[in-house]
């Protein structure tokens, strides 16, 4: 199973699981000088396309009212995964920001502190609370989506989807 992670947002944490091993980072996409707001779509897409070659899954945090620009930006990012995920027959799940948190430290309201050290302490270090939301997200969707009512709330690093009864 492929399934790829997403924390939607100009500054977007992504990872990819491949059934062996978890990659994780940070893609940007902030317009240049005199680019059309179109431009950054246009890029996630082409950025998609390479990444989600071979992905069975993916799951990204639900967009929510965060205010002006970062709601328009995460609704228009969630927009292209659908269009992904139809134009390829692909599985897509959205995952609410309360039910990440809680699932992850315990509390549905944790700040981006006590995410990034509750994915620290669980999996791996990472410097960035996008690229956090996104291995969090990946591990959930492993234990709760792909595996429902496996390891519970607190897994170690999966080994791999377990096969169904």
């Amino acid at each position: 199973m492929r399934l790829l992670a997403l924390d939607l947002g100009i500054r977007m944490g992504w990872a990819l699981w491949d059934g062996a091993r978890l990659e994780s980072g940070v893609q940007l996409f902030e317009l240049k000088r005199g680019e059309s707001p179109g431009m950054r779509y246009l890029r996630f897409r082409r950025w998609l396309e390479e990444v989600g070659e071979g992905v069975q899954l993916i799951v990204y945090e639900a967009a929510h009212h965060r205010g002006g620009a970062a709601t328009e930006i995460a609704a228009g990012f969630t927009t292209r995964v659908q269009e992904f995920c139809a134009a390829r027959g692909l599985e897509h799940a959205s995952v609410h920001t309360a039910t990440l948190k809680k699932w992850t430290t315990g509390k549905g309201n944790a700040d981006k502190a006590t995410m990034l050290e509750a994915v620290a302490r669980r999996w791996t270090a990472c410097q960035d609370d996008n690229e956090a939301d996104a291995i969090a997200l990946a591990y959930y969707a492993l234990a709760e989506i792909i595996s429902p009512g496996g390891p519970g709330p607190i897994p170690g690093p999966p080994t791999g989807p377990r096969p169904k009864p």
